[in-house]
């Protein structure tokens, strides 16, 4: 999932919301400092409730994104991007064709939240506004065991960007997935690949139901439209 996608579940705990992004802030800040689901859960019974709820957030992005990644859903769609994409992009038989295709399903899935009712970005947002960046990176350096400095300021920059809703626009959408490959030293993507978008766009939406359902056949989310 992505950032909107593992908050909305826990709009009505506001500090337990934005932290669901906790792992993906690290993961830009410092790779080398992983909020894992043994250290989140070892600090539920903190004293702290602002630790506790952190905890609790990171622990929902861990599990919510272990069954998500193990529906058919994702398994075969990914898999199915990825084979339109080497089709398109001749000689590209490496790791990019998979993890373009995890992106695209995830951030799709937000775009279509966002879509749908352009509020829930702005509530969501407006959790991150109203939560101190200093007091999760606290939380999050007990968490880790593994002090950082810098989160606070990649959450800033994370509000401030408002890159959610560049999802709804293809250019904008392939600026950022760019971006992402150039942060984890992939070959940037083609401008020849936006009409592909739109198709991948229509093959993400057409199993919507299915990515947003667990296993057991229940749902965190709200119904869709």
């Amino acid at each position: 999932m992505n950032f909107l996608s593992h908050a909305i579940p826990y709009f009505d705990e506001p500090l337990v919301a934005v932290s669901t992004a906790v792992p993906d802030w690290l993961s830009v800040v410092d790779r080398k400092i992983r909020a894992r689901e043994r250290m989140a859960v070892a600090e539920l019974n903190s004293s702290d409730s602002a630790v506790r709820d952190v905890a609790t957030g990171i622990l929902h992005h861990i599990r919510d994104d272990h069954w998500f990644h193990t529906t058919a859903a994702f398994v075969e769609t990914n898999l199915e991007l990825a084979v339109q994409l080497r089709d398109l992009l001749p000689g590209d038989r490496g790791f990019r064709p998979m993890f373009v295709g995890h992106i695209l399903i995830e951030v799709f899935l937000d775009a279509y939240w966002i879509r749908d009712d352009p509020d829930v970005a702005s509530r969501y947002y407006a959790l991150v506004d109203s939560t101190s960046p200093e007091l999760i990176q606290r939380c999050v350096n007990q968490i880790t065991g593994k002090p950082t400095h810098d989160l606070a300021a990649a959450i800033r920059r994370y509000a401030e960007a408002r890159f959610l809703y560049d999802y709804l626009d293809h250019q904008r959408l392939l600026m950022r997935l760019n971006q992402v490959m150039g942060r984890v030293g992939l070959a940037e993507l083609p401008q020849s690949l936006l009409p592909w978008l739109q198709s991948a766009a229509e093959l993400v939406e057409s199993r919507r139901g299915q990515f947003l359902t667990r296993p057991d056949g229940s749902t965190p989310f709200p119904p869709l439209p």
